[in-house]
């Protein structure tokens, strides 16, 4: 079965950090481009940031751009999302996606994902 899970998440203070981490089971990330995506209570989900298969390439929205770094790690099937300077509007549930690309496809986006977690809970409140 293949599956991705999220951890890391947690409830933290304003200024604070945490460390998502999206592991995979079933299947190796390798040939997959990660997307980070949040959903706070009440609001439609966001791509929050992607990073490419080779890892090259990584993107993010313009809220936490400065403040959030994705990372792979292809050994360990895992995918990292470092957060720092949280806010409360960082406050949502965090999920982490694969999307299947050819060996050419060297950038990501937050399209047209095949796989999904079910989700870390980020809580940012003093």
């Amino acid at each position: 079965q293949l599956q991705l899970v999220e951890s890391g998440g947690g409830l933290v203070q304003p200024g604070g950090s945490l460390r998502l981490s999206c592991a995979s089971s079933g299947f190796t990330l390798d040939y997959y481009a990660i997307g980070w995506f949040r959903q706070a209570p009440g609001k439609e989900r966001e791509g929050v940031s992607c990073i490419s298969r080779s890892g090259g390439f990584t993107n993010y929205t313009v809220s936490v751009k400065g403040r959030f770094t994705i990372s792979r790690d292809n050994a360990k099937n895992t995918v990292y999302l470092q957060l720092n300077s949280l806010k409360p509007g960082d406050t949502a549930v965090y999920y982490c996606a694969a999307q299947t690309v050819g060996l050419l496809f060297r950038l990501c986006d937050f399209g047209g994902m095949d796989y999904w977690g079910k989700g870390t809970l980020v809580t940012v409140s003093s």
